[in-house]
């Protein structure tokens, strides 16, 4: 019998009937739906942390590695050996090369925030340069740092600043500064302008509204634009290469690029370095893990 035929009495318990059943998939749809999201997530998750921790974890195991076994391209070692470790830090002064990566990052990120810092705070509220000056400031970064080169080169040489950590800290602020105001941009333009107005009325200037009122806010930016700063130019290889010579004055990637042999090139020792190089830049995003995330999602919303 249809539907449309049979009794109203029939057709009402067969509709009441049916509705817990719908209820009941309904309740299990929603609740299995979350289950396979969350796994789904969980995969992705340790995917991409395989896909990050493989070459990292490799790394340390060519570290280890005998020569024979590393020139028998084998994944895994036939056994452990500290012979690298102690080769390169023998033949070449490691330490030496990552304590000038860390003052010449450091002070660079010094005088990045130093300059990008007012001068933000000048575009954002004073409107200095126009609309289209963060696009030229942006471009100057753009451009290959090959072209510019040869005449910092040469203007460092006159300036008597060549294979020194002061004019390659110098260079390298200069250099990474069009990124550190292209990242502190939004931060500056998020606040308010009413409490600009407001210190004004208390009787502050540009500068202490800036240094007093403004600069609190924006802290976490500039601790997150300050670390990207200091790995930018803890990674950088081509100025130290040309702008230093002595071991005195060579960064960490430039000592590295130095462990070749006569005839061979000394894999084991660079893993060494390079895993060693590595140390600082782990710790440091560890622990400003919490500045570094909240002052770029802090940027990044409108």
């Amino acid at each position: 019998m249809s539907e449309s035929t049979m009794p109203a009495e029939s057709f009402g318990r067969t509709v009441i009937g049916r509705a817990p059943r719908a209820a009941a998939r309904r309740r299990g749809g929603v609740s299995f739906a979350p289950r396979w999201t969350r796994a789904l997530k969980s995969v992705v998750v340790v995917l991409a942390a395989v896909f990050f921790l493989l070459p990292i974890a490799y790394l340390a195991m060519v570290s280890f590695m005998r020569p024979d076994d590393i020139l028998s391209d084998r994944v895994v070692p036939s056994g452990l050996s500290w012979q690298n470790w102690s080769s390169a830090f023998d033949r070449f002064p490691v330490v030496d090369y990552l304590r000038n990566s860390l003052i010449v990052a450091a002070a660079a990120m010094v005088i990045a925030l130093l300059i990008a810092i007012p001068a933000n705070y000048a575009m954002a509220r004073l409107r200095a340069g126009g609309k289209n000056i963060m696009t030229v400031i942006v471009s100057a970064y753009v451009a290959p740092p090959i072209v510019a080169i040869v005449p910092l080169f040469i203007l460092v040489r006159k300036v008597g600043l060549m294979d020194s950590l002061v004019g390659l800290s110098l260079v390298e602020g200069l250099m990474v500064v069009p990124v550190a105001i292209w990242l502190l941009d939004d931060f500056f333009r998020n606040v308010p302008e009413e409490i600009d107005e407001a210190a004004q009325i208390d009787g502050c200037g540009p500068i202490a509204t800036l240094v007093r009122v403004v600069l609190p806010l924006v802290a976490p930016g500039v601790v997150a634009v300050g670390i990207v700063s200091f790995i930018l130019v803890y990674n950088d290889f081509l100025i130290p290469l040309m702008l230093s010579y002595s071991e005195s004055t060579q960064t960490l990637p430039v000592g590295i690029s130095l462990m070749q042999g006569g005839r061979e090139v000394m894999y084991g020792q660079m893993a060494a370095a390079s895993f060693t190089g590595m140390i600082p830049v782990y710790l440091l995003a560890l622990f400003m893990q919490r500045w570094l995330i909240g002052g770029l999602t802090q940027g990044s919303v409108k």
